[in-house]
């Protein structure tokens, strides 16, 4: 499943996938790897320059992480491409959340935030709730 969120031109698609074989359940850890699109549909190139992210556990504890660029860059996007990257989060639950923002800089010299959508981070290992 993919989560889309769009920001003026900019779409990003975050598409998480749980990793059974790098997971350890018993140990309490839960790993995700996570594939993000970050598509320029406006007239001005974009580079971006920072990421923060809200990370939830199951349990509710959040992690807040902030950061320059993603994995190592400061990508720029021209009008009409995209960036593609896959990181990973670990959790010490079998579920939880993730959602965040990057700052982007345009052609112009203009600063904004681009919303990347909250997705959710399953397992099979976490028991179904009725709320």
């Amino acid at each position: 499943m993919s989560y889309v969120c769009t920001t003026g031109d900019i779409m990003v698609r975050v598409t998480p996938q749980f990793m059974e074989t790098d997971s350890n359940p018993e140990a309490g850890r839960y790993l995700w790897a996570y594939t993000v699109e970050i598509s320029n549909g406006g007239p001005d190139a974009i580079q971006v320059l920072s990421r923060y992210w809200k990370i939830t556990d199951g349990l509710g504890q959040v992690q807040e992480l902030r950061g320059t660029g993603v994995i190592g860059k400061q990508p720029v996007i021209e009008p009409g491409k995209s960036f593609s990257y896959t990181s990973g989060a670990p959790l010490p639950t079998p579920s939880g959340i993730m959602g965040g923002a990057y700052e982007v800089r345009d052609d112009n010299g203009r600063l904004y935030d681009v919303i990347i959508p909250s997705f959710s981070l399953d397992s099979p290992y976490d028991r179904a709730r009725v709320h």
